[in-house]
């Protein structure tokens, strides 16, 4: 992600989730944005000013009279691209739902105009209580994005309801897709992706498959969803977490992977085929597990069904589709662009299995992106920078 020339305020409001502000900091510091971190007199407690300082190279605000800035409310709320408050406590929700502009994060909320998020962290029984639900419906209605909270162990010891900060890297992601979102031609539009592997029983306790980790497919759901897309991943068995943001369909087979990928393409705008389904499926599993004691093993196999092929006829007309090719040898190209055709796709990314760096198992790619009219060799690179580069070319093609 590049956010080079977009400017953030991050407010950080007192709550021991402070501390994790730090890192939301430094991401998009690292991604090139300008960011500002305003601090309120309870953040300052858990969190010295030098801290964030350090972390974005920029002087930290905490009061309205700093530097004798008695206007620096203006130029803060008028001048960024968005403004998100992580963590917002329970008393800081409520002063910014009444208007109250006591401090200088709330009077930047009050005068803001631009795109506002906010990342409530407190414990679970004030964030349930209705006084907070209030307030934070009263946000809501005027247009700020409420970024969680999560489910899970609080300052005070375990919790299974709601009060959590969201993890910083989700907070990021949430922010990029809302500084994304105004000039994306991605948004509202509605993408699905596969990833992974598919397994196929041979018996309940052996399956055939591949070594698909679905990273690939992963940071395409990713990409699509800081872009402002609204993102399915329909994902074969991965260890990997679901992205931020995206509606995640977990399948076994390619045949569960043909069914899913039926469903929800019906309202797609863009499909993209990253996953690596089994192609063979044994003919008859065995019911119960087969004991090495019996011996040899013979298994009739038989295709699994092309879900390419199988959803031709019910993916909407102007759904754009781009399919992946894992290729071996020469006439690597040659093989790609005849899959291409063959199964009338938009675009068609071709890896190699035989090179290092890339493919399965591997933390980068390298690729060549085929249209009808074009190839694009891409180079190695990390398979989130290679999502972008993907969607870089679908976009041209939209």
């Amino acid at each position: 992600m590049n956010l080079s020339g977009r400017r953030v305020v991050l407010g950080v409001s007192g709550g021991i989730a402070s501390y994790k502000a730090c890192t939301i900091a430094r991401r998009l510091t690292e991604a090139g944005a300008a960011v500002d971190v305003v601090l309120t007199a309870s953040a300052a407690e858990f969190i010295r000013p030098v801290t964030f300082e350090a972390l974005t190279g920029r002087p930290v605000l905490t009061s309205l009279w700093d530097r004798g800035e008695a206007l620096s409310h203006i130029e803060y709320a008028k001048n960024p691209d968005a403004i998100v408050v992580a963590p917002a406590t329970a008393n800081l929700i409520a002063r910014a739902a009444q208007g109250i502009a006591d401090d200088l994060l709330t009077a930047i909320l009050l005068a803001a105009t631009q795109p506002i998020a906010i990342a409530p962290a407190m414990n679970d029984d004030m964030y349930a209580h209705p006084s907070t639900q209030q307030n934070l419906q009263r946000l809501a209605d005027r247009g700020w994005e409420l970024l969680g909270p999560a489910r899970g162990s609080l300052a005070e010891g375990p919790s299974d309801r709601p009060g959590r900060m969201l993890e910083p890297e989700e907070i990021v992601a949430h922010v990029v897709r809302l500084l994304r979102q105004a000039t994306s031609r991605w948004n509202g539009l509605r993408v699905v992706v596969t990833a992974g592997p598919t397994r196929e029983p041979i018996d309940p306790v052996r399956v055939i498959t591949n070594p698909s980790t679905g990273r690939m497919g992963y940071a395409l759901a990713s990409a699509a969803f800081t872009r402002g897309s609204d993102v399915t991943l329909i994902s074969g068995p991965s260890l990997l977490e679901p992205p931020t943001g995206v509606e995640t369909i977990t399948v076994e087979t390619t045949e569960d992977m043909l069914a899913a990928v039926s469903a929800a393409v019906k309202t797609a705008d863009v499909l993209i085929m990253a996953a690596a389904p089994a192609d063979y499926v044994v003919k008859e599993p065995f019911r119960e597990k087969r004991p090495r004691t019996d011996g040899p093993l013979a298994l009739t196999l038989e295709p699994t069904p092309d879900i390419l092929r199988s959803i031709a006829n019910v993916k909407p007309h102007n759904c754009k589709v781009v399919g992946f090719a894992l290729e071996v040898g020469d006439g690597a190209v040659e093989r790609a662009r005849e899959k291409l055709r063959a199964k009338a796709l938009d675009l068609i990314v071709m890896n190699r299995a035989d090179e290092a760096g890339a493919g399965f198992e591997s933390e980068t790619n390298r690729v060549t992106l085929i249209t009808e009219k074009s190839e694009q060799h891409i180079e190695s690179l990390p398979k989130s920078a290679v999502a972008e580069k993907i969607f870089d070319s679908v976009e041209a093609l939209l």
